[in-house]
């Protein structure tokens, strides 16, 4: 990943709910003696933002970031994304409609700052985009057919045409396989202000719904999404007791 000396103005956002299926009350999880949610807002503000804010509707999340010193807000119950909860920040902050955002996930307490930091730089550098995320490129079989790895195409400028749980593009003959390059969307995003706000008010899209997929509302709606290609994945985030006994390994003296 190229280093950054300068990034634009921004302001990351970690969305954190109590509610998870798989690794209940995840964001308050201990790791080396701190919540997991608070690993990530460390993280976020070795970053170049110029602040860093939890986004619950949890009392306990907030509690905790208060002990922390990190800032909080408490938001609605009833958003359906974190992207809907980060639109709500947005408002309550009062952002101009060019800020900038990155949605950090609060399961990533590895995060690299520096991938956060492109995150913004891409964005501010496609005027025409509302969004910006990161892929990374893939060559295993096994990665391209799983569809828990969620692939996306590009155009030549470098912008989102489709994300997909399917391997895309589909390899017709079989001679161009060696020459197709696959690419693995990871799941950060940055934000124009005044797209979170048009964002809360767009209706799922039907791809959106079948592939379970929110960021293709964007794209059903017309919004731009500008894809950086980083050289390698940044360290997996938490989503299962595994890992999270794994990062508490890496962390847990730290």
């Amino acid at each position: 990943m190229s280093s950054i000396s300068k990034a634009p103005d921004f302001l990351v956002v970690i969305p954190a709910r109590l509610g998870s299926t798989r690794l209940p009350r995840k964001p308050l999880a201990d790791i080396g003696g701190k919540p997991m949610v608070i690993r990530v807002a460390e993280r976020a503000k070795l970053s170049f933002a110029q602040s860093v804010v939890v986004a619950t509707d949890s009392p306990e999340i907030q509690a905790a970031c208060d002990e922390h010193r990190i800032d909080c807000l408490l938001t609605s119950e009833n958003h359906p994304t974190g992207t809907d909860r980060i639109a709500e920040v947005a408002q309550l902050l009062k952002l101009p409609n060019d800020a900038l955002i990155v949605n950090v996930q609060g399961d990533e307490p590895l995060i690299p700052p520096e991938l956060i930091n492109q995150v913004a730089s891409t964005l501010a550098e496609n005027a025409r985009c509302a969004i910006s995320t990161v892929a990374v490129p893939i060559t295993e079989a096994a990665e391209i057919n799983n569809p828990n790895v969620v692939k996306v195409v590009l155009n030549r400028s470098g912008e989102a045409l489709y994300f997909s749980r399917a391997p895309i593009p589909f390899v017709r003959d079989a001679q161009a396989i060696q020459s197709t390059e696959y690419l693995r969307h990871l799941g950060i995003y940055g934000y124009r202000a005044d797209f979170l706000q048009a964002y809360s008010r767009l209706e799922p899209a039907p791809p959106e719904q079948a592939e379970a997929l929110e960021q293709l509302r964007a794209l059903w709606n017309g919004y731009r999404i500008a894809v950086h290609i980083a050289p390698e994945a940044p360290p997996a985030g938490v989503d299962t007791p595994e890992d999270l006994e794994r990062i508490r390994q890496l962390l847990g003296n730290s």
